[in-house]
């Protein structure tokens, strides 16, 4: 089964017809669109980021129905492929990210994509770890659910170890599931810091399957080895008693460290943060303070 990008949807309403019904145990493959849901392209510039309609970011593909799902139930889900584009992009957008209150102004940075990387700046070039942003099931409650945050049943997740060779295991909230995924990546850090990774369009190979009476609390993800990151790495520290501020504060000496070491702008150093860099909770036990720290592999910085 194939199904193409033009069957989207901008919002989980378990109202919406699926687009088709697959049997446990059957693949398919899914076209998606890149999360602007085409009002930014290859050659868009600053303007066209400050215009976004967030009613059209994120679209999915689907839903759907899966067979035998039931309430309770799990839904599995092996990503066994994910293409990427041929292009993506990553933008700073107004009112939104981590640091928007130190990042007011629009800024946009396009990548090509090929032999396995992505370049958002001449000669900076980022791996490609594909992985699906947004992928979940339809929530039981009724009426049209905004895309953007994630919730018990999946959706925005934007954890960037569901991509090939993982494994995700969603409860299901209503008869079929009604599966829709969207919002590829060619890169992301944890943390997506500045709000975007390495938005691009992508086709995704999936297998799913029904475990009866098995709906975990939230979803859970069996991940792929390609998906950790092992070299040597900067790691800054925010410490404090909130773990928010703390993610904040590690992320700005980050920002400021790239850019002191690199010669980027910050705002491009916050960028690459937000494709590159992954934000860790490395200690909530030592009342009354934790820390958050913010790595890097320190190849980026030579």
């Amino acid at each position: 089964m194939h199904i193409r990008r033009t069957s989207v949807h901008h919002a989980w309403d378990n109202a919406i017809a699926p687009v088709a019904t697959v049997a446990p145990g059957d693949e398919l493959t899914v076209e998606t669109a890149e999360a602007s849901g085409g009002q930014l392209g290859a050659d868009s510039g600053t303007a066209e980021v400050a215009a976004l309609d967030f009613g059209r970011v994120n679209p999915v593909t689907g839903p759907f129905r899966v067979d035998g799902a039931e309430p309770g139930d799990a839904l599995v889900i092996d990503v066994l492929d994910l293409e990427t584009g041929a292009w993506g992009w990553t933008a700073n957008i107004p009112g939104f990210g981590l640091l928007a209150g130190d990042f007011p102004d629009p800024h946009l940075r396009v990548s090509k994509i090929s032999g396995g990387f992505a370049e958002p700046l001449p000669g900076l070039r980022v791996p490609v770890v594909p992985m699906i942003g947004t992928i979940g099931v339809a929530p039981p409650e009724p009426g049209a659910h905004s895309i953007v945050p994630p919730r018990r049943w999946g959706g925005n997740m934007d954890v960037r170890h569901v991509g090939p060779g993982a494994r995700l295991v969603l409860p299901v909230g209503v008869d079929g599931a009604l599966l829709s995924l969207g919002d590829a990546h060619a890169a992301m850090g944890d943390g997506e810091v500045c709000g975007t990774g390495i938005e691009t369009d992508g086709v995704a190979r999936l297998r799913v399957d029904v475990r009866k009476g098995a709906a975990p609390p939230t979803p859970m993800i069996e991940t792929h080895p390609r998906t950790h990151r092992t070299g040597a790495a900067l790691a800054t520290t925010g410490v404090g008693p909130d773990l928010m501020q703390a993610a904040k504060d590690a992320a700005r000496t980050l920002i400021d460290e790239i850019a002191a070491r690199t010669g980027l702008a910050p705002v491009d150093a916050y960028l690459l943060a937000s494709i590159a860099a992954d934000l860790k909770i490395s200690e909530v036990v030592d009342v009354p303070n934790w820390i958050v720290s913010a790595h890097i592999e320190l190849s980026y910085l030579a």
